[in-house]
């Protein structure tokens, strides 16, 4: 090794070359696994696989929920403006995973426009359950009767008890899954699969069955997901979502099986398809049938608009 590592540079230039390079040069100038890039976790990033998995569609749903998940479990039902802070504390929660996980922008959180969105989207969602109520009441199926409750106690709980489940279940089932199953199998298969979830998270309910967890995929899952591609906008979902459980709580009707203290009572009469039954309007066919009614041009306007995302092929 040491025949080979003569000095070179102190040969002048002119001096000829009379000895042939008979030594064979037996030492590599450099070692090839030394300037390699690194084990698997350079070719997959920061973190490796997990931290590949993490910052795929599914990864950061996931990690998304759970957050969001965690900040409605320990807010959801505490007192006075718990629940409204939790729901703003959601909001943080989701920017932070999207912005540093999925490492993408949040458009559809932004501030800009967020009042206009949330009063059109409250004001369908309001007409909804008003128009839905009106019916079974105008068919026999409802009567309503004044509660005696106090006005104000009642109103500004179920105000802010609603806003956190409408923000918090918006921001799970549309910003975060709606968004993440539409990277992988586009718009008609994510709001498919994310009804259809929709359905079944409300099965444990008081009162559900089958059919009502069909009725909440078709008309919830259907309705807001649809508002959701058509709008881009978690303000335009919560506010249809809050003021759809808002109206129903301060009817007296109950809200996907729960019933809690509203500015009525109501008397229910007839069939349960009429009626809902134990379970609430929800399990209506009634507003199923117009929630259908609404889904249906909002998904033609979100398609004419591009808001709907094909099925990505493969290799793309």
């Amino acid at each position: 090794m040491d025949t080979t590592s003569a000095t070179p540079h102190d040969t002048p230039n002119d001096t000829p070359n009379d000895t042939p390079n008979d030594t064979p040069n037996d030492t590599p100038n450099e070692t090839p696994h030394d300037t390699r890039s690194g084990p698997d976790e350079d070719r997959d990033g920061p973190g490796g696989r997990f931290g590949r998995f993490v910052r795929s569609p599914l990864g950061w749903m996931l990690t998304g929920t759970v957050g969001v998940g965690l900040v409605s479990g320990l807010t959801a039902t505490g007192p006075g403006p718990v629940p409204l802070l939790g729901a703003a504390a959601a909001v943080a929660v989701y920017r932070l995973v999207m912005h540093r996980v999925a490492r993408r922008s949040t458009p559809e959180t932004a501030r800009r426009g967020a009042g206009r969105a949330a009063l059109l989207g409250g004001g369908i969602g309001l007409a909804f359950i008003l128009v839905s109520a009106l019916l079974i009441t105008l068919f026999g199926g409802y009567s309503f009767s004044w509660a005696g409750s106090d006005v104000l106690p009642v109103v500004r709980t179920a105000v802010m008890v609603q806003i956190g489940a409408a923000v918090t279940e918006e921001l799970v089932f549309r910003a975060l899954a709606l968004q993440a199953l539409e990277e992988l199998w586009g718009s008609r298969a994510a709001l498919v699969i994310t009804s259809l979830f929709f359905g079944v998270a409300h099965l444990g309910a008081p009162g559900a069955n089958i059919w009502s967890g069909l009725a909440i995929a078709l008309e919830a899952g259907g309705l807001l997901g649809a508002a959701f591609l058509w709008r881009r906008s978690i303000w335009f979902v919560a506010g249809l979502h809050f003021t759809w459980n808002t109206a129903e709580q301060l009817l007296g009707i109950p809200v996907s099986g729960h019933t809690p203290e509203g500015l009525f009572t109501v008397d229910v009469h007839g069939s349960a398809l009429l009626t809902g039954g134990s379970f609430g309007l929800e399990a209506s066919a009634i507003p199923v049938l117009i929630a259908l009614a609404l889904a249906v041009p909002m998904l033609v306007l979100a398609h004419r608009n591009g808001g709907t995302k094909a099925r990505r092929r493969a290799g793309h």
